[in-house]
């Protein structure tokens, strides 16, 4: 398999900082949905143990239902087929994970795309077994293989667009109801580019369509969203606590309380002998030489920085200071 690698990636690294910099609020799961996909495509050596080759993971209905593996139900869908493939899916993911996640929360996004992506599959295997078992169409469809989030993408674009009431334009070629945009893109594909999975796209377009059929008939916040919810105040109670142990101590210079270096720092004291302000930090006063002591000065200290006379003084502070 020719991947083509190093031409189109940078590129889609370049827009997608670009869009994410312009942003107020960062999606965290659109940018891991990104991330997961392009590190599982490059495969990198570090990571070559826990991500399997696709030859492993290929979506094929026959080996999915014969060998009830879950692994090429699931995975399939984060594998792509060269650059081109991942680039033209990820920046449709981009655009479109942006604006659902914005308006919707990451753990409600992250709820959708994780029953979107259980359902298009699924749908896509009841398709092919339903295509095998009624009309024997065993080789287009039961035995394909097939990779990519083109399913999920599907599904994500009937949800954005269900209450659109605007036209939109497929590809320069049709101008139709926005609502109705997945369905004239799934057959200009078909169409027009060679070796596309119909069933995929039709069972993420259907998939869409039964999460939102699913979603107005339950009131409530749903068990996955509430799954992702906790998953996320977990993740951030370990980072609260690390972020508070590095926070410097200075910050906590409020209120009756301040911290031992804002003490020091701060808690100066004026030498009567020769009027010097000196830190807290000493006990000695750093000009004439006198001791501090718990009443604040040494009278036996005080009256020997008496006898000193102001030109000695004087000579001590161009000595130690050069002034």
């Amino acid at each position: 398999m020719d991947r083509g690698r190093g031409r189109m990636l940078p590129l889609l690294a370049l827009h997608a900082a670009s869009e994410y910099y312009r942003l107020p609020w960062k999606p965290p799961v659109t940018a891991g949905l990104l991330a997961a996909n392009t590190l599982i495509y490059l495969r990198p050596a570090f990571l070559r143990n826990i991500i399997p080759p696709i030859d492993e993971v290929w979506f094929n209905a026959h080996l999915i239902l014969k060998h009830r593996d879950l692994k090429r139900f699931f995975l399939s869908a984060f594998y792509h087929m060269g650059e081109s493939h991942l680039v033209y899916n990820m920046m449709s993911l981009l655009w479109k994970g942006i604006q659902l996640e914005t308006s919707m929360g990451s753990a409600e996004f992250a709820s959708m795309v994780a029953a979107l992506l259980g359902m298009s599959q699924g749908i896509t295997l009841v398709l092919a077994k339903s295509l095998l078992l009624f009309f024997d169409y065993e080789r287009p469809y039961y035995s394909e293989y097939a990779v990519g989030f083109s399913g999920v993408l599907f599904a994500m674009k009937v949800v954005l667009n269900s209450q659109s009431e605007n036209y939109t334009d497929v590809h320069g070629i049709l101008i139709v109801p926005t609502r109705y945009a997945a369905w004239a893109e799934l057959i200009l594909i078909q169409l027009f580019v060679p070796g596309v999975s119909f069933l995929g796209h039709l069972g993420g377009i259907l998939a869409g369509i039964l999460y939102l059929r699913l979603k107005g008939t339950y009131s409530g916040v749903d068990p996955l969203t509430l799954l992702f919810r906790g998953i996320s105040s977990a993740l951030r109670w370990p980072m609260r606590i690390v972020r508070n142990l590095f926070r410097s101590p200075t910050r906590r210079i409020s209120g009756r309380g301040t911290s031992r270096r804002a003490r020091s720092v701060s808690d100066r004291w004026r030498c009567q002998a020769c009027t010097y302000d000196n830190s807290g930090l000493s006990s000695i006063c750093e000009m004439c030489g006198s001791n501090r002591n718990d009443n604040g000065f040494s009278p036996r200290q005080l009256h020997r920085s008496h006898d000193l006379p102001l030109d000695e003084l004087r000579r001590r502070r161009i000595e130690r200071f050069g002034r």
